[in-house]
């Protein structure tokens, strides 16, 4: 191990399952101290506490982070306490798999705020406490969906799309400062829940890897791979980036189908 992140801060919010929890403990293993963030209590102090029987350093902090005062919360409290921040990633999110025409306001809305105000929170929240040290990266996880439509998706797709803006327009105007702005776009990952779902669908999931250029669902531990390496100094001419993480599917003129 590299220990890249060595007496690095680093907040990483939806960790408490998923990519959050694997982009957490990668960061924790490369040196870092980690706050475990999450809506639910539980999960949160799950993640914090494998990182720390690992021997990493790892603390749980609840918070929504479709909250304003919540994010700043939580960046505030940070460096009150550690004195430092030096990575964001801003990774908690979700959406509604619905058609266009039956999607409710209520839907629409909270799909953007969960996956795009968050995010516009964490990146001026961390802009705040970075751009004065010179020093910094933030990471947003972006999707595959904000790169194109994927049907049923237009919410959550739309919400990603900001997402990228949202990136490329901070890694522009604060560059000068030291701090960098980034994101991942990853593909379909092999969770168990999403390989059951794509074995009621016709395609199967067989079928639907075999439309990935590298025949196979992605894993969260190789986005954490990718966070952290935006994370360290490997990638310090890095910024405004969106890295597509999804097997060749956006190299492809069409990404796969469910049907």
């Amino acid at each position: 191990m590299t220990r890249r992140l060595e007496g690095r801060v680093a907040i990483v919010t939806g960790a408490g399952s998923g990519i959050g929890r694997a982009t957490a403990m990668k960061m924790a293993r490369e040196g870092a101290l980690v706050v475990v963030n999450d809506i639910n209590a539980d999960t949160a102090e799950a993640t914090a506490a494998e990182i720390r029987a690992a021997g990493g350093k790892a603390e749980a902090r609840v918070a929504d982070v479709r909250q304003r005062a919540e994010v700043d919360a939580l960046i505030d409290d940070t460096v009150a306490s550690h004195g430092q921040l030096d990575v964001l990633h801003n990774n908690a999110g979700g959406g509604n798999t619905v058609p266009f025409l039956e999607l409710s306001d209520e839907t629409y809305l909270g799909d953007i705020a969960l996956n795009q105000h968050s995010v516009f929170f964490g990146i001026r929240a961390a802009l705040r406490v970075m751009v004065p040290r010179g020093r910094g990266s933030i990471i947003s996880t972006a999707s595959a969906a904000g790169l194109g439509a994927v049907p049923g998706l237009s919410a959550y797709g739309s919400a990603k799309a900001a997402v990228i803006m949202l990136t490329r327009c901070a890694a522009v105007e604060y560059a000068r400062t030291g701090v960098r702005v980034n994101a991942i776009a990853p593909g379909s990952m092999g969770t168990t829940a999403f390989a059951l779902w794509l074995d009621s669908k016709p395609v199967g999931l067989a079928g639907y890897e075999a439309q990935i250029p590298q025949n196979r669902l992605g894993r969260p531990d190789e986005i954490a791979d990718a966070a952290a390496w935006l994370a360290s100094e490997d990638s310090s001419y890095v910024n405004g980036a969106v890295i597509p993480v999804d097997g060749g599917c956006w190299a492809k003129l069409a990404s796969p189908t469910f049907d």
